[in-house]
């Protein structure tokens, strides 16, 4: 007995990384699976190719699961449509959808251009609205369904490099989130990952300096991707019917939650504030809490779990 025993799940990028092992968990868990993935390269700039979808939905039905593959593009909302259909044509409806398919085109902000700006939010922000809205009607008609969507520290934290990468991924927390506020009484859940993973994805990132190289060794020995579909699989399970609306990350074995948004301090003047005023008392006194400008990994220092 699985965590999704009689489930259809759909697995957005999943020919590789996160994606593929989330869609071989999910089949072991009791799954069926759509394996979808356009098989292009990390920058989103070529033709795709059926092969790897293929692949990992055919090591699914020699291991006994059931699987189809599918190579469109989640940028695309007829082909997402298409994938639905294909999930209900198949195997008679649809339960969950775990969306990890990314791209990343990294350069400083000063030099971007906006093709690279385009192109991964196209992928990401609108790939993840493009799964939800295509499945959200459905989930609500039969009153259950779990989307699990992915952001990044970049976003949640920062990284330099990423602004594009980093917005599409705080957009999808935003999305999630009111995904989650308005599907709660209809039974439909919507989470996001924050995955610390060695991936195809990560290990494109140019290694510049000792602290990256060392980076870049604890993330391939302690954070792997199974660890992060463990996560993504539990969440699409009946059991998880409480968790909506929520932030996770996963680091090796370490389950992280974080918090949201919320006000931290607030400063009052009766008489009101004028740009004197607020450059005088306001400031100086919120300094003290202001979130400093560090990066990922000064906020996750330790070695993982």
């Amino acid at each position: 007995m699985g965590v999704l025993d009689g489930k259809v799940v759909l697995v957005t990028g999943g020919g590789n990384g996160i994606g593929k092992e989330t869609a071989l968990l999910a089949a072991r868990e009791g799954a069926k699976v759509v394996v979808n993935d356009l098989g292009g390269g990390l920058s989103g700039g070529d033709e795709g190719d059926a092969g790897p979808a293929e692949k990992v939905a055919a090591e699914i039905r020699t291991a006994g699961g059931e699987a189809v593959s599918n190579s469109d593009s989640v940028t695309d909302m007829r082909a997402v449509e298409g994938m639905i259909e294909q999930a209900k044509d198949t195997f008679g409806g649809l339960d969950a959808i775990v969306n990890p398919a990314g791209i990343l085109r990294d350069t400083m902000f000063h030099k971007m251009s906006e093709d690279d700006w385009d192109k991964v939010i196209d992928v990401h922000l609108r790939g993840s609205f493009n799964v939800t809205r295509a499945a959200v009607e459905l989930f609500r008609e039969q009153e259950h369904g779990a989307f699990v969507l992915f952001t990044s520290t970049s976003g949640l934290i920062g990284n330099i490099g990423q602004a594009n990468y980093a917005a599409a991924k705080m957009g999808i927390v935003g999305l999630s989130r009111i995904v989650a506020m308005e599907g709660e009484r209809k039974n439909v859940r919507s989470n996001v990952i924050a995955p610390f993973a060695w991936t195809r994805m990560i290990a494109s990132i140019p290694v510049k300096d000792e602290a990256g190289a060392q980076r870049v060794e604890r993330m391939k020995n302690g954070m792997r991707a199974d660890q992060v579909a463990q996560l993504a699989v539990a969440l699409c399970a009946d059991k998880a019917k409480d968790v909506s609306g929520q932030i996770f990350g996963v680091r090796g074995n370490e389950v992280v939650l974080f918090d949201q948004p919320r006000p931290v301090k607030s400063v009052a003047r009766l008489e009101g504030w004028d740009p004197e005023s607020l450059l005088d008392q306001c400031m100086p006194a919120m300094k003290a809490d202001f979130t400093d400008m560090g990066a990922t990994a000064s906020v996750f220092p330790y070695d993982p779990i």
